[in-house]
């Protein structure tokens, strides 16, 4: 399932308090999509990094009564109050006695005499174990008190996020341009970095930054393997010897428009972020002497940029024009 649909998944599974497991490769995001949830319903997150937890740690340690009996007391961070998600991450990482520990907890909500209150659901997560990082089979018996979702990355789903969260607009624009490195992990391969969504947050902090090119190079080597950023530096160069998204914009029917899809990703990019109802007229004109997939690709982003620009007469001009593109 892509980022959006564990989303929709998750929201209904918190309303009916089903505890869940994300499956998914290192780096797909499990763990923000996770957060995400809790903070757009106003839940409090408690997240437990269950590989660091001896055995003993969920239950407590044991005192005795004023009768004379051993009562457990329960570790702090188990929440007692309120509404939200307790987020067991890397569960299947944990060794099999820290597993067995969660069972009553994840089944019964209960770990002897704690008790997890009635608005909090259990959410875990973890790799695959084709995926080649550290885990431990999950015994049967915990497996079956969980519905397993797996996580796949989605581009569409990355890119609005991206926006949102102001991710390098270069990148985006690059991420478009190779849609498959997004995620291209290879279990089978020693490689230290390798590109995910993650590597890729890391990325827009370094291209951010702007560093002198040798080192930025050096940089993304290190945060998405050799491959992925000499393509990404060479998809850089292209990006910045562009005019000026303001010159495009002045003289949209002048302005040259390339052959090289790299390039008119890359420009579309650039003058997207310009969206306004003034800047629509010159949007319209540049888009419509673009193949047909960049000039949908270049409205698109311009309407996610100003929503307002749908109302504008040139848009609705431009789309009449393109209204067979648009409804296949």
């Amino acid at each position: 399932m892509k980022p959006s649909e564990i989303v929709s998944a998750l929201e209904l599974l918190l309303e009916v308090r089903q505890p869940v497991f994300l499956w998914g490769a290192p780096g797909v995001g499990k763990s923000q999509v996770v957060a995400q949830v809790a903070a757009e319903h106003g839940m409090e997150l408690v997240d437990i990094r269950a590989v660091l937890l001896d055995p003993v740690d969920l239950r407590g340690i044991p005192r005795i009564d004023d009768a004379g009996n051993a009562v457990w007391c329960p570790p702090s961070f188990l929440p007692r109050s309120g509404r939200g998600i307790l987020f067991l991450d890397e569960l299947n990482t944990a060794p099999p006695l820290v597993q067995a520990a969660c069972y009553q907890l994840i089944l019964d909500r209960k770990l002897g005499e704690y008790e997890l209150p009635e608005d909090w659901t259990i959410v875990a997560a973890g790799n695959r174990e084709s995926d080649r990082a550290v885990t431990h089979r999950m015994p049967s018996a915990l497996a079956n008190r969980m519905i397993h979702l797996d996580f796949d990355p989605d581009l569409d789903d990355w890119l609005a996020w991206a926006e949102r969260t102001g991710v390098e607009p270069k990148l985006r624009a690059f991420l478009r341009f190779r849609p498959k490195l997004l995620h291209a992990f290879d279990p089978k391969k020693s490689e230290k970095a390798f590109p995910s969504p993650r590597s890729w947050e890391f990325a827009s902090r370094i291209i951010a930054a702007d560093r002198p090119a040798r080192i930025t190079h050096a940089l993304l080597k290190g945060a998405v393997g050799e491959a992925a950023a000499a393509e990404c530096i060479g998809f850089l160069k292209i990006y910045d010897e562009l005019p000026d998204a303001e010159a495009m914009l002045a003289d949209p029917g002048g302005v040259r428009i390339p052959d090289d899809p790299a390039v008119i990703y890359a420009m579309c990019e650039s003058v997207a972020r310009e969206a306004s109802d003034e800047t629509m007229s010159s949007l319209a004109v540049l888009a419509a002497r673009m193949p047909v997939e960049f000039s949908v690709l270049l409205m698109r982003d311009a309407a996610a940029v100003e929503p307002s620009i749908v109302e504008t007469e040139a848009f609705q001009g431009w789309a009449r024009a393109n209204h067979e593109v648009l409804v296949s």
